[in-house]
This record gives C-alpha cells, sequence and structure tokens, in this order.
C-alpha cells in the first residue's frame, strides 16, 4: 500500500496509475477497520481516501453514486463501496469490497460487545465507553459537514436540506415521502429554472484541487457496466435464487 505522500506526488493534471486488484484488496481490509461513525463517517473516510488521497474515482462521480445508493434499501455506505469495488474490479471486486466493509468491523463488534457485557460494569470500562460517546458524535458532525459542503452548491439546495431535516426531526416524515418530494422540487426546479439547479458540470472548483481520477468525469464506461437485458436477468435470477434458497430451508425446518 502506498503512503500518502507517494499518492499526492503524481501531478494533478495526470490521472494515477491503475490499481491493481490486491491493492484494492488492501485498501477494502483497511478501511474495514478504520470506519467509524457510522454511514456518515464511513462515506467521509471513503471520500477522503478514494477521493481526495488516491484519486481513484472523481468527486462528481463519487457524488452520483452515493446519491443513487441512498436511494436504495439497506446500507448505503456498504452499497456505495460494492459499487466501486465493482466498477473498479467487476464482479470479484464489488464482493471483496463488500465483504471486507462489514468483515472487520463485525469482529471489533464481538470484541466491544464481549468487553460490555463482562466488564461493562466497571468504572473503567464503564468510563471508556462514555468517553466514547461525545467523539463519535464529533466524527458524525464533521462527516456530515464534510459531505453536505460538497454538494449543497446554492441556497436552493440548502433549503432543500433544511427543509427535509425538519420534516423528518419535528413532523416525524416518512423518508420515502421526504425523498419524493425533494425529487420533484429538483426535477420542477430543474425545468423552470435550470440554471439555479444546475452544478457545474465538468469539474467543480473543489475537484480541481484533487486532480485527474482514474475513473474521472470522462472516462468511458468499462464493458462490465454497460447495461445489458441478458445480463440483467442473470444477475437477478441468481440473487432471487440467493434470497430465495435460506428462506425455503428454513420454511422446511
Amino acid at each position: 500500500m502506498t503512503s500518502t505522500s507517494a499518492r499526492n506526488s503524481i501531478p494533478p493534471d495526470a490521472p494515477p496509475h491503475s490499481v491493481s486488484f490486491w491493492q484494492a484488496v488492501g485498501f477494502w481490509f483497511r478501511l474495514g477497520f478504520i470506519s467509524f461513525g457510522g454511514p456518515a463517517g464511513q462515506i467521509s473516510v471513503m471520500h477522503q481516501e478514494l477521493v481526495e488521497n488516491r484519486r481513484w474515482i472523481s468527486e462528481r462521480r463519487f457524488l452520483h453514486a452515493l446519491n443513487y445508493c441512498m436511494l436504495l434499501p439497506g446500507p448505503e455506505a456498504q452499497q456505495l463501496a460494492t459499487y466501486i469495488g465493482w466498477l473498479l474490479h467487476k464482479t470479484k471486486g464489488g464482493i471483496v469490497a463488500g465483504v471486507l466493509f462489514v468483515l472487520p468491523s463485525l469482529l471489533l463488534l464481538i470484541a466491544l460487545s464481549w468487553m460490555y457485557i463482562t466488564l461493562g460494569n466497571t468504572p473503567l470500562v464503564a468510563g471508556l465507553f462514555y468517553g466514547i460517546k461525545p467523539s463519535v458524535m464529533v466524527i458524525v458532525l464533521q462527516a456530515a459537514h464534510r459531505i453536505g459542503s460538497r454538494t449543497l452548491k446554492n441556497n436552493w439546495l440548502w433549503a432543500i436540506a433544511a427543509g427535509s431535516f425538519l420534516a423528518i426531526f419535528f413532523f416525524n416524515a416518512p423518508f420515502p415521502v421526504i425523498v419524493a418530494t425533494a425529487a420533484l422540487i429538483g426535477y420542477a426546479g430543474g425545468r423552470i429554472t435550470p440554471h439555479t439547479f444546475k452544478i457545474n458540470g465538468g469539474h467543480s472548483e473543489t475537484d480541481k484541487t484533487f486532480g485527474l481520477a482514474l475513473i474521472d468525469d470522462h472516462t468511458p464506461t468499462p464493458a462490465h457496466a454497460k447495461f445489458a437485458w441478458n445480463r440483467a436477468m442473470q444477475i437477478a435470477s441468481i440473487g432471487a435464487m440467493l434470497w430465495a434458497l435460506p428462506i425455503g430451508l428454513l420454511t422446511i425446518a
């Protein structure tokens, strides 16, 4: 795994060298141990490592993928890691990214759970867990500000974000309703006043400080990422089988 100084030595006007599969494996394994702070913290860490430090993917494509992953059911941070891993190294890259994103964290969680159950009443361990709480809050707030400042580029977008927060925090509005309403506002605004809702089509000012990425805004779509009906049906069939097999065995048992 290359150091940060070595990665930053690559000229901004040249994309990084291609990433080998085992380089990616090492990164995803390391990420599983350092991605604290829930989805916000995990996404922030991925942005810093993949967009800023390593420049494996451009910020615009990273945020574009994040938008779709947040609409899907399930943990958006893991889905984002799986997608980027798949984009880099096809199916095996997606599987490795998805598994290693969770496995180290699971082992840490088991160890901490055992410590809390067996030693949670002792003053030293109780103090350790109480001390973690404020630090996690800071991580989450910093991560939310970091990602929010990258996506909220004008007053309209800030207003939508504020309205969404008020709707979910004070009025307990359902998440799908909030997302659908925001999408309708964006769709209407994009048609009525497109210049207000449009963010720079190419690199933004923040992108320019990072330089060209391995998967940049205008990098052609790789062959395995192009849509094909037969491939989509094949993947859907395999997914349905993987879901139905354990459910069927549980039902029989």
